[in-house]
């Protein structure tokens, strides 16, 4: 009979039990703002922007222009988003904050930047440089460019 590795050999068995209680807590955070992740994801994209065109925002984040859009109309719902035509093409539009919108992104990336406190804020400044570079190399070199949503 072959000899079965324990699940903790892996490396990923522990970059997941750290990424799923990161993300969790993460989403339980956000949803104190009526947000999800991937709509908080999603409104962080658009910030540095005036104003995008869905196509672009999906190639921006890796993602379906179905996602985009689904994603779109629930911020739309929530007063966040705004949806203008093109004047140039009437089948085109952009996706914008909206002034709501724009206010929410600060109070998402504080709540982002104390759960990275709180889940990293134990490692040496040396070792938390050493992961980053290491996750970042990771998927650089794997090629991942999705931004993830959940």
């Amino acid at each position: 009979m072959a000899e079965v590795s324990d699940l903790t050999v892996h490396t990923g068995y522990w970059l997941r039990m750290v990424s799923n209680a990161v993300s969790q807590d993460f989403a339980r955070r956000a949803a104190t703002e009526d947000v999800t992740v991937a709509e908080w994801t999603f409104l962080r994209a658009l910030y540095d922007a005036e104003g995008m065109a869905p196509s672009a925002l999906a190639d921006r984040m890796g993602m379906t222009r179905g996602a985009i859009s689904k994603l779109a109309e629930r911020l739309i719902e929530k007063g966040l988003l705004a949806r203008a035509s093109n004047p140039d093409d009437g089948r085109a539009h952009s996706l914008s904050l909206t002034a709501a919108g724009r206010q929410k992104v600060p109070v998402l990336a504080a709540l982002a930047d104390h759960n990275d406190a709180d889940y990293f804020g134990v490692l040496s400044t040396d070792e938390r440089a050493t992961l980053d570079h290491l996750l970042r190399t990771l998927a650089d070199r794997r090629g991942l460019k999705t931004v993830p949503v959940d």
